[in-house]
């Protein structure tokens, strides 16, 4: 490999990262759309979302008004999604439209199908069930932000995500 080939390898967009990048803005937006409309820190109480990162402050408030925490974390996420977004235009075969319009069979095609292997469809799983389990826990505890949650859900993912990246380098 050329040293040209390699530092393009190493500037193109990921795939990998660019889904990433725009799953986890579309979470920061749709958390964002909670707590302005009902609170995500729990029934009735907002998420002061500079607080909760920094540890400074009590990172919650009953006050429902609209605060700049809720504009810089809608921000952030929509910034993620369009970096996301950008790196799906110029990597993936139909952009990210294509992309976005052929998520849903993709993942009904990967939690049904043991066609791309075993551990692939493990991996699904556990990203499936990781999602699941911090939907219906923040559901059923009216609570959106909570750390144990959290923890369980970011393992299950992280180990699925890990083990479908590890699968397709395998191939």
């Amino acid at each position: 490999m050329s040293e040209s080939e390699w530092m393009k390898s190493l500037t193109r967009p990921s795939k990998t990262l660019s889904a990433a990048l725009t799953l986890l803005g579309s979470w920061a937006v749709f958390l964002t759309v909670v707590n302005i409309a009902i609170g995500a820190y729990s029934e009735g109480k907002k998420v002061l979302w500079i607080e909760f990162f920094s540890g400074v402050r009590d990172p919650s408030t009953s006050d429902m008004a609209f605060v700049m925490d809720d504009a810089i974390f809608g921000l952030l996420g929509l910034a993620l999604i369009g970096l996301g977004a950008r790196g799906m235009n110029k990597i993936h075969d139909s952009g990210f439209i294509g992309w976005l319009s052929g998520l849903p069979s993709c993942i009904v095609e990967c939690l049904l199908s043991s066609e791309r292997g075993s551990g692939k469809l493990l991996a699904s799983w556990l990203v499936a069930v990781g999602v699941l389990f911090y939907i219906l826990w923040s559901v059923l505890e009216n609570t959106w932000v909570d750390p144990g949650v959290y923890s369980v859900a970011a393992v299950l993912v992280s180990f699925g995500v890990g083990m479908g990246i590890l699968e397709e380098s395998g191939n």
